[in-house]
């Protein structure tokens, strides 16, 4: 089967191939097979992008979808209230129904908003079930996905059986694959942490860790010093750590996945940004949780940009399309698959709008994706030549079913947690 996306602006994120101003895209049987200005294709089917811009999807590297059912209640709250109310208040109540709803709605958000490729790290882990759930979920959703299993959070148990299963099961190399959220050295040993750094080799497994810094902690330069810094690990946030850590992880091949929004709001310093790329590592980008902040890469980028531009007058636009593209598929180990608009790659492609009134006209198009993208730009979504969302609405998606799947999630979680699902729930962490 072929397709051919034709008279769009191409945004291609290969150097090897450029930008066109007026471009043609031929994908056959889900992998792009031609990039230029204009191509012969009669048996092809056409899709008009005439007054779209034609780029690579987005790559959401770290994103917590199970929590969806309470967007925004969190936008208020700071780290300790978010890590109470979601882990300590609400999770202990879910059902592996709640985590599939979530994670369904999640993923979809993200699809629709243009992600077409996701990694879940998924922490709600209670049993195999919960654990189903969520790929379940991930599978129902036609988008590149990686289920990141976060087995064992904040304790120090085994967890070689979960992670075995699990990969058993996501052993067919579809569209949903398996990563390993590793524990920080603060909730297991380190021996225990070489262990699972070992199996995760043995399984193929690239494997993501959240770590912070306050400055008087050196995280990473306990890691290297016990000879465990990987080029297949992705470190979350890492605020606070000193330029020597950084290097250590450039070094190493280590990859740092930024969350801008939250980072800010919840207290955990000024996004990394600048100071990773001056150590030579190549950022990305990520939403992380909804529960705080608003779940599309657009308002990510621009927060990034407009933070990094405010402390140094680095970056350009092009740079923050790189860390959501190219860069991030790189830290997913998908970069020979997906990121950019490359003959040979899978199509992985997103359709955004020219002519909407709060864009045009378009001189710039990264400028713009970056300084004046929204989700209702978002026209076309294909994920490996299959297209997913059509003329602004994703493709054969019962919303208002979910919707009120969602929302009886959450009023069942809440309820038996005893919260309040309104303005006046502000979890209160113990004074130390």
């Amino acid at each position: 089967m072929k397709t051919l996306l034709t008279g769009g602006t191409v945004v291609s994120m290969d150097p090897a191939v450029g930008d066109l101003d007026r471009g043609d895209v031929l994908i056959e049987d889900g992998v792009i097979v031609a990039v230029a200005e204009r191509i012969a294709a009669p048996d092809a089917e056409v899709i008009d992008a005439t007054d779209r811009i034609v780029m690579p999807g987005f790559v959401d590297n770290h994103r917590h979808s199970w929590q969806t059912a309470f967007r925004g209640v969190g936008a208020d709250w700071t780290f300790p209230e978010w890590a109470l109310a979601m882990h300590g208040t609400v999770k202990p109540h879910y059902q592996p129904e709640d985590v599939y709803v979530g994670t369904l709605l999640g993923r979809l958000e993200a699809l629709h908003s243009g992600v077409t490729t996701m990694l879940d790290w998924y922490h709600v882990a209670q049993t195999p079930e919960h654990e189903d759930a969520d790929v379940a979920a991930l599978r129902d959703v036609p988008g590149r996905s990686i289920f990141c299993l976060g087995a064992g959070w904040a304790t120090p148990d085994p967890v070689d059986t979960a992670i075995r299963r699990v990969r058993a099961e996501l052993a067919d190399g579809g569209l949903v694959t398996m990563a390993w959220g590793l524990r920080g050295p603060e909730d297991t040993s380190m021996d225990t942490l070489a262990g699972e750094l070992k199996l995760a080799a043995e399984l193929g497994l690239r494997t993501s860790l959240h770590t912070v810094s306050d400055g008087a902690q050196r995280p990473v330069a306990d890691l290297h010093e016990h000879g465990l810094l990987r080029d297949t690990t992705t470190y979350v946030h890492a605020n606070g750590i000193s330029d020597e850590e950084l290097r250590m992880l450039a070094d190493a091949g280590s990859s740092i996945s930024i969350s801008p929004d939250v980072e800010l709001k919840m207290g955990f310093g000024n996004p990394m940004t600048g100071r990773a790329l001056a150590a030579g590592l190549r950022p990305t980008l990520s939403v992380d949780d909804v529960p705080s902040v608003g779940g599309d890469m657009f308002s990510t980028l621009r927060t990034a940009f407009a933070v990094q531009r405010g402390l140094d007058g680095g970056l350009n636009s092009r740079d923050l399309l790189e860390f959501t593209t190219i860069d991030a598929a790189a830290s997913c180990g998908l970069e020979a698959r997906t990121g950019s608009i490359t003959p040979g790659k899978d199509a992985d492609i997103i359709l955004l709008r020219a002519d909407d009134i709060t864009v045009f006209p378009v001189t710039d198009p990264a400028a713009t994706i970056v300084s004046h993208g929204h989700p209702g730009l978002v026209d076309t979504v294909l994920v490996a030549g299959r297209v997913v969302k059509r003329d602004g609405a994703l493709v054969g998606v019962d919303l208002p079913t979910l919707k009120t799947r969602l929302t009886a999630s959450r009023d069942r979680v809440a309820a038996a947690a005893g919260v309040p699902l309104d303005r006046t729930w502000r979890p209160q962490p113990a004074a130390k």
